[in-house]
């Protein structure tokens, strides 16, 4: 019987891949081919979704992006042998854009079942797992502290130091919480791990439990994720039923209970402070600190908090050691990063690449360039409050270090591409707009600065008084970056700042007038 791939990725569902699934099921029922339709998670080549893999001799054959319309003539091909069609892409394992990849945390994604327990376990799963159980907490610790690992998130925290500070510190009741919240524009990596492979932040949070001595965890999914909130329930039960989750794990008298809960909708509570609120049925408002969520967290115990590329990284630095995870990379920053390609780009979609790529790579050697075939006027690395860099910054390596160098941040790894027709300082508008919408209100900087960013920037567009709106408007961003409780008003002032630096003429400055 020969096994037929396509994704359940909801990208890949919004573009069709459950009417091809449906139509490649019944006509190979009207062929009277017996087939094994498995339900993948995407390889993250977005652009060529409805992607449609065929298990041969010679390996996976892919073919894509298909349509209803194409599935009859695929059959006519003979594509259940690999056979020739204009959709063949050949072996998807030497497709350019996925052959030049380091998958380490996607290792799986793509590849297997997401739920099926068998299929994790026959490609390395609870590997990491199962050698945790035989170590004690602190040299599970050391081991992460040796990888070099910092919060995927976009804090870049270092996660040994996160959990060494848990495992020291004194108490009957920890909690392990993933931040599943994931908000930001253009990124989707923590939500391709829930719905392409699932049991990876299983096993991760698992081990997370076992090396700070906790025994309960939580995912905090944020609502709109419905197909990873199905997916990760699905795996959770399947490692319930398997002995790798409960009360004596695997019988190793080692306990670790999960499940998930869902955020109502605020950006904020990607926060990690504003979601333990939330957490507790709480408004989701930003905590003061200290104490930190390491020393007193939810409901006032130790807790580790990292995000889902964090926790998911985890499994496989267990399994092949701190050193191997650490040898990619740069400098500080080490390991791999899912870096997500979106807006106006040729080829969106997700890479997973070593530290020390640079942004001109991403966008041209990966990306195709705009979609348009314009030039890439700018970049928003890092989400919404991310800084906009211009074409002259393309250079810049991806490392945590390198982006704080020219005032920028790499946060979650998400690209956004603008072309030579974006108004950039519509895009720094919009930036004060997005702050003023997703505050908690909790803080005076956030809450009413954002509000009044707007209007100066309005002000700065209409050509009022612009010499003293454009004063204005930097020393707002002072208040703004120094003054508020949180990364949300504190990082406001990047896309609007860097927008008015880098982009002046979009302000209606003049070229004399930047140099006076």
């Amino acid at each position: 019987m020969t096994t037929v791939y396509v994704s359940r990725d909801s990208s890949a569902l919004s573009l069709g891949a459950e009417q091809v699934a449906a139509a490649i099921r019944a006509e190979a029922a009207k062929r009277n081919i017996a087939i094994d339709l498995v339900r993948n998670g995407s390889r993250g080549m977005y652009w060529l979704e409805p992607l449609v893999e065929v298990a041969t001799e010679e390996g996976r054959i892919a073919y894509g992006p298909v349509r209803i319309g194409d599935v009859p003539s695929l059959f006519e091909a003979g594509f259940l042998q690999g056979g020739s069609h204009s959709l063949c892409l050949g072996p998807t394992d030497a497709i350019p854009y996925f052959k030049n990849q380091e998958r380490l945390t996607f290792a799986r994604v793509g590849i297997t079942d997401p739920v099926s327990l068998d299929d994790y376990l026959g490609h390395q799963g609870f590997r990491g797992l199962r050698r945790a159980l035989d170590m004690e907490p602190s040299a599970i610790v050391d081991e992460v502290t040796t990888s070099g690992l910092r919060g995927r998130g976009g804090a870049a925290f270092p996660t040994g130091i996160k959990w060494r500070t848990v495992l020291n510190t004194a108490s009957d009741i920890k909690y392990i919480v993933c931040n599943a919240d994931e908000g930001d524009s253009g990124t989707f990596s923590d939500r391709m791990i829930m719905e392409g492979d699932p049991l990876v932040l299983i096993e991760g949070m698992t081990i997370a439990g076992l090396a700070v001595g906790a025994t309960q965890g939580y995912i905090y999914l944020r609502v709109e994720y419905p197909h990873a909130h199905r997916a990760l329930n699905e795996a959770i039960d399947a490692a319930y039923r398997s002995g790798y989750l409960g009360k004596d794990i695997l019988g190793s008298g080692k306990s670790f209970d999960l499940e998930v809960r869902l955020g109502a909708g605020a950006y904020v509570c990607g926060e990690e402070t504003s979601l333990l609120e939330s957490l507790e049925g709480k408004r989701g408002l930003v905590r003061f600190k200290p104490p930190l969520p390491a020393i007193e967290g939810l409901f006032g115990r130790p807790t580790v908090i990292n995000n889902v590329i964090s926790l998911a990284s985890v499994p496989i630095i267990l399994d092949k050691g701190g050193e191997y995870y650490r040898d990619f990379g740069m400098g500080r920053s080490r390991g791999t990063l899912p870096i997500q390609l979106a807006g106006n780009i040729k080829h969106p979609g997700l890479i997973e690449k070593a530290f020390g790529i640079t942004l001109r790579e991403i966008l041209y050697d990966y990306g195709g360039g705009s979609a348009t075939g314009r030039p890439i006027r700018a970049v928003q690395v890092g989400g919404p409050l991310g800084a906009y860099l211009p074409e002259s910054q393309f250079d810049t390596p991806l490392d945590y270090e390198a982006f704080s160098a020219i005032w920028a941040v790499l946060g979650h790894g998400g690209v956004v591409a603008f072309d030579d027709t974006v108004d950039m300082a519509k895009m720094a508008r919009y930036g004060m707009e997005f702050c003023a919408i997703e505050s908690c209100g909790k803080c005076t900087p956030c809450r009413i600065g954002s509000t009044r960013g707007i209007e100066v920037i309005d002000k700065i567009i209409e050509g009022v008084d612009r010499e003293k709106n454009l004063a204005l408007l930097r020393d707002l961003s002072d208040t703004l970056l120094n003054g508020s409780l949180c990364a949300l008003g504190g990082m406001t002032p990047y896309p609007v700042l860097s927008a008015l630096n880098h982009f002046p003429e979009d302000f209606g400055i003049s070229t004399a007038d930047k140099a006076a």
